[in-house]
């Protein structure tokens, strides 16, 4: 009878391990339909995910995995170029007003690969010139970045090819005055201003 009864009670205690084992897969399972998936994969087919808003993590996650491996394709090929500069950085916007058929050059010394960024607008249609002009370069020798004849305004990031001064000459071929408004950024150390029969004015950035 002892015996009997012992063996009954192990396989009561067997039946019940048994179903709390199944209820806790049928729990577990539930979890990961309604709540783990929507949450980590985006995968939401109850729509628990959604009511539950869950969905949106599941979204960032694939995004998030994408960049990821993304950025892992790159290594070795187009990572950031990070170039360090120990010279102090500088912002500056500048106005000058050109008379009817009249011009205005504003250029900044850069070395090779540095950036200047700029935006210029002018109050009527001017005729304008990026370009530059290498160290030890004949006088009166540059090289053209871009050219407009009709232009109120441009916008960018250069950067310099090679050492030298770089900027715009604007042109006036209207009858009346005009003004031109450069607002610039960069780790430039000087500029420099040409007027026609002028001297050059020369501006040190510290």
């Amino acid at each position: 009878m002892t015996m009997a009864r012992t063996g009954e009670h192990e396989s009561e205690i067997a039946q019940r391990i048994g179903v709390a084992a199944g209820a806790a897969l049928l729990v577990a399972g539930v979890l990961l339909v309604a709540v783990v998936l929507p949450a980590e994969f985006g995968v939401d087919p109850l729509g628990t995910g959604k009511r539950l808003g869950l969905l949106p993590l599941g979204v960032i996650g694939r995004e998030v995995d994408a960049l990821s491996r993304a950025a892992a394709s790159r290594e070795g090929a187009q990572n950031a170029v990070v170039a360090g500069e120990q010279r102090p950085f500088h912002e500056e916007t500048v106005a000058f007003t050109i008379a009817p058929r009249d011009f205005v050059e504003y250029k900044y010394r850069l070395d090779k690969g540095q950036a200047l960024l700029y935006s210029w607008s002018a109050t009527a249609a001017v005729a304008y010139e990026l370009h530059a002009e290498p160290d030890g370069a004949p006088k009166g020798y540059a090289e053209s970045y871009e050219k407009q004849p009709n232009t109120r305004e441009a916008s960018g990031t250069l950067t310099a090819p090679f050492s030298g001064i770089h900027g715009w000459y604007w042109e006036n071929t209207s009858n009346q005055p005009v003004t031109v408004t450069l607002k610039s950024a960069g780790f430039y150390t000087m500029s420099h201003e040409f007027h026609k029969d002028m001297p050059v004015k020369n501006k040190i950035f510290r």
